[in-house]
Formats: C-alpha cells, sequence, structure tokens
C-alpha cells in the first residue's frame, strides 16, 4: 500500500512536468514491476488498489494499454466496465416502500383536519391539490387525526 502511496505522490509530482505522458508511462510499469516482485502464489493476485491504479492510469492515456505486460490491456477495460457497471447499478437501486411525505406535509393535513373537523379526506386532498401539493387521498386519509367518538 505505501508503494502505491509512494507512486501516487510521484505521479501528482510529475504533473507539473512538461514530459507528462513519458512520466505517467514510467509510473504505470514501475508500478507494474512492483507487482511482479510481490512475494505472490504462482498465479497472480491483484489487490483491488492494485486495478483501481491501473484503470485509473490508463484512463488518463488512453495509450498506455499497449505497454500493459502484467495483464491484459482486455483485462483492465473489463475492470473499467465492472465498475461502471458497479457504480450505476448502486446509483439506480430501488428503494423498497412508498416514498416519504414531508413533515410540513403532514403537519399540514393534521392541522386541516383538527381545525375542521366535519372535513373528510376527499375534502382535505382537494384543498391540499389547490395548494399544489400533489397527495393521493390515501396518504391523506392515514395522516389525518382520527376522531374520538364518546358514547
Amino acid at each position: 500500500m505505501l508503494a502505491i502511496l509512494h507512486l501516487l505522490a510521484m505521479f501528482v509530482a510529475d504533473l507539473f512536468k512538461s514530459r507528462r505522458r513519458l512520466e505517467a508511462e514510467n509510473l504505470f510499469l514501475r508500478h507494474q514491476l512492483n507487482i511482479a516482485l510481490r512475494l505472490t502464489p504462482p498465479r497472480l493476485r491483484l489487490r483491488g488498489s492494485d486495478r483501481a491504479l491501473l484503470v485509473w492510469i490508463t484512463r488518463i492515456c488512453r495509450s498506455l494499454l499497449d505497454s500493459s505486460r502484467v495483464v491484459k490491456p482486455e483485462t483492465i477495460l473489463r475492470w473499467h466496465r465492472a465498475g461502471f457497471k458497479a457504480f450505476w447499478r448502486w446509483k439506480s437501486r430501488h428503494r423498497p416502500g412508498r416514498p416519504k411525505i414531508d413533515c410540513e406535509l403532514r403537519d399540514l393535513i393534521r392541522q386541516m383536519s383538527k381545525d375542521n373537523p366535519l372535513w373528510g379526506a376527499p375534502r382535505i386532498h382537494g384543498e391540499l391539490l389547490k395548494l399544489g401539493f400533489e397527495v393521493a387521498e390515501s396518504t391523506v386519509s392515514n395522516g389525518m387525526d382520527r376522531p374520538c367518538f364518546r358514547p
């Protein structure tokens, strides 16, 4: 992890130099060398941070895909697509249940039902529509205070 942070710091420092592309390629190759020299089992196991760094660097300089030696360029592109797909799956997930109504609207419904005890849910719903609130009549009836009937 320290090697990755060191490489990132070197890359940020090299951004201000004129030969930016050459230094990004050197960073890319240096990181691949660190991965290859690490004590690993016979099959190369990459960490998530390694994958993220390789994808990030190849997004900056697209031509670095040709110089990839540790993994195939198609693998780096596949990682990028998988990350993109996971992000949008997370972003567009469905939240279960009904959408919540605002506290102000709920308080307004309760206040209207308390101030006008003869009004039912249809009348309050109509008044809310006139005020510009888009809410279902069933939501209004659930939000009203229940009248207390005494025998």
